[in-house]
């Protein structure tokens, strides 16, 4: 009996394992193969949400803006550039290509802003706002068109403190008559003085050139404007590191304050493309942006000298008014939804980047070019500059705003448009 229970014994010992073997074989092919349909099923599914993400992307970024419907210039520019070679409409044709694509390179910076918050988005707005001026600088510096630089960033700087925040301040004002309109005094103080702190950087590399008290002619004022923005860059990042680390709760009071007070409003808002889709924007309108710059500053002096226009009114004015499409359409935005701390660190922001950045990054970069790119914006450009920054302190010490003061604003930018329509430039022979 022993025996025989046993070799039973035996027998079930190795049937049980055959008969277990086979069982997780085929279970384990069940196993291997559905994730692999589920995989297969899952890629397909992702392939077709990318596409209609994709393509919904495009939409709402290329189609539906109307101002897109000046986007065929660009092309018809490069165009007109090879085959007839007139510079007058290809100087124009080059502005109107221009100016959808600064629109909508703010728009992807604003979506980009939701997924980074108020204070980067704020200063990323200013950046890629200022991206058209600096690739139109940095082509023009590569020419050795150092006036069309400095004017160019000059007539930026008064767009975005007159006219940008002049409209801003004057459609916010109408829409809300009935109210006071509010912002952050202590982020408009410290704008101001980094914004004097620039008018010092230039004003005394005119002076000293103008007052022949230079101790090697040509050369020192040059020395000091490399010295010089080398100092400036250093108070800028200063700046930037006091603005996001050291005491962020003293540029985001004001906006908490505001989105505790309008919850509702602020609980409707969501970004309309995701945030890699928005990098992936910024990328490609930056891109096009600058191939339409080549052929803009290739065709300045023509158009200039077509139209019989001063090159002065063309850089400070014209060209500005182009690079500022996106602050400016962002500006009126924001204040007609009552948010002027937005609208400062569009404006004034842009203002304050231009320069102590974009201004001494060109100097610098001229240095490294082997151009002689300097400070010395003559004695009519930096007066105007100064006399600006002080308008627009005096608007900005209240902490309040109205339609009268933008009224102002756009009156005075109206005047300085006039004072370099009739401005022949001193140093163009030179330059």
């Amino acid at each position: 009996m022993g025996s025989a229970g046993e070799k039973l014994d035996l027998q079930l010992d190795e049937e049980i394992p055959f008969s277990s073997s086979q069982g997780t074989i085929k279970i384990d092919s069940l196993y291997y193969e559905a994730p692999h349909i589920a995989s297969c099923r899952s890629t397909r599914v992702l392939t077709k949400m990318y596409q209609i993400s994709l393509l919904r992307s495009i939409y709402i970024v290329i189609i539906k803006a109307k101002i897109n419907l000046l986007l065929p210039f660009g092309p018809l520019a490069i165009l007109l550039h090879y085959l007839t070679g007139k510079h007058t409409w290809v100087f124009f044709f080059s502005l109107l290509g221009i100016t959808p694509l600064a629109e909508r390179l703010g728009y992807a910076t604003e979506q980009l802003a939701f997924y980074t918050g108020p204070t980067v988005g704020g200063l990323l707005n200013a950046t890629f706002g200022n991206a058209t001026e600096m690739i139109i600088s940095l082509y023009a510096l590569n020419n050795g068109m150092m006036r069309v630089v400095k004017q160019s960033l000059l007539g930026s700087i008064l767009s975005n403190m007159l006219l940008v925040l002049g409209c801003a301040f004057f459609s916010g004002g109408i829409i809300h008559q009935q109210k006071v309109q509010v912002f952050n005094k202590a982020t408009a103080i410290v704008n101001s003085g980094l914004l004097l702190m620039a008018v010092m950087g230039l004003l005394f590399p005119a002076v000293l050139h103008f007052t022949h008290t230079e101790l090697h002619f040509g050369k020192s004022q040059l020395a000091l404007s490399r010295f010089s923005s080398c100092i400036m860059l250093v108070a800028y990042a200063s700046y930037l590191f006091f603005q996001l680390k050291s005491q962020p709760n003293l540029y985001s009071s004001m906006s908490e304050d505001e989105e505790h007070n309008s919850a509702d409003p602020e609980e409707e808002e969501a970004p309309e493309i995701t945030q890699w889709e928005a990098i992936g924007w910024l990328a490609v309108l930056t891109i096009w942006i600058s191939v339409l710059s080549g052929y803009l500053v290739d065709a300045i002096e023509g158009a200039s000298d077509s139209l019989n226009m001063p090159m002065s009114f063309i850089s400070v004015i014209l060209l500005p008014i182009v690079g500022n499409a996106a602050e400016h359409a962002s500006a009126i935005m924001f204040a007609m939804k009552d948010k002027l701390d937005i609208t400062l660190g569009v404006a004034i922001g842009s203002s304050t980047q231009i320069s102590m950045f974009v201004i001494p990054f060109c100097v610098v970069v001229g240095w490294f070019m082997g151009k002689p790119m300097d400070l010395n914006f003559q004695l009519f450009e930096t007066a105007t500059l100064f006399i600006t920054v002080l308008v627009v302190a005096f608007m900005l010490q209240e902490g309040t705003s109205n339609y009268f003061k933008g009224l102002m604003l756009i009156l005075c930018y109206l005047i300085v448009a006039a004072s370099f329509f009739v401005h022949v430039d001193p140093s163009n022979d030179a330059e």
